[in-house]
């Protein structure tokens, strides 16, 4: 039975300078509850697909043989968190506002999977963690990854990266992030992240400000107020991994910040 809980917040199109410029005062506290980075590295091509596969399987695009946002099979399957997770006897949940994210988890994989189209409301965002907020308070999941989408939608691709509408979105998202760790601080620990950032109303080439990504880790196993270098998606399924206790998988790439 695995003993330590653990979620996952992705906020899509997250760049290290909009959280510092979006303006919300939550930023500050996450700095100093967090070992963090301003200086993480996506992957090639930063786009949200390949990123977030990249993140789940810790492996490179090039390896998994994702380069789009269409989903591919693995030529040379590599096991990714979802599915140590439940070979570990997990509970996985996922919340999410964007379809094609359903495969970085394989069929059978997720115990409960929540998908709302971004057409519906103002605020997808918000509605996505009304829902992870219930679920987390019922059925206690060991495993949760929330994924904010409207940065990247709403802000970056229909008004531009850095945009007062981009900004708005992202202090939007760090408020919901805000209560998912108000609420389950305690029980959990917390990895926050973003798949790429962008620039004009795009994304995906090797440029940093599509390449450099923001990273905070959260719980009694990360120092407070440390600030890390040399971090990447790669790291991020091994280091949930060893929170949760679970072997890593010999192929993965990244290693464990604990």
């Amino acid at each position: 039975m695995i003993q330590n809980k653990v979620i996952l917040i992705s906020i899509d199109g997250m760049r290290p300078d909009g959280l510092k410029a979006c303006g919300n005062p939550y930023v500050k506290q996450l700095e100093k509850d967090c070992t963090f980075t301003y200086n993480g590295e996506s992957a090639f091509p930063s786009v949200t697909f390949p990123c977030h596969f990249t993140m789940a399987h810790s492996v490179s695009p090039q390896r998994h043989g994702i380069l789009s946002n269409t989903y591919v099979p693995q030529v040379r399957p590599v096991t990714g968190i979802f599915e140590k997770i439940r070979q570990a006897g997990g509970f996985s949940a996922m919340f999410f506002g964007w379809e094609q994210l359903r495969d970085i988890a394989s069929p059978g994989s997720l115990k409960l999977s929540v998908y709302m189209d971004t057409r519906l409301k103002e605020s997808v965002d918000t509605l996505l963690t009304d829902e992870a907020l219930r679920v987390l308070a019922e059925d206690k999941p060991d495993f949760a990854f929330l994924y904010l989408v409207d940065t990247d939608e709403k802000g970056g691709h229909d008004k531009g990266w850095m945009s007062e509408e981009y900004l708005r979105r992202l202090s939007i998202a760090i408020d919901n992030t805000k209560r998912v760790i108000d609420a389950f601080g305690d029980e959990y620990s917390i990895v926050i992240m973003s798949d790429h950032g962008g620039h004009d109303r795009s994304h995906g080439s090797a440029m940093p400000e599509d390449m450099t990504i923001p990273l905070f880790f959260r719980g009694p196993d990360f120092a407070k107020g440390q600030e890390a270098e040399g971090l990447s998606l790669l790291d991020i399924a091994p280091t949930i991994a060893a929170l949760m206790d679970i072997e890593p998988e010999p192929e993965w790439e990244g290693h464990s910040l604990i």
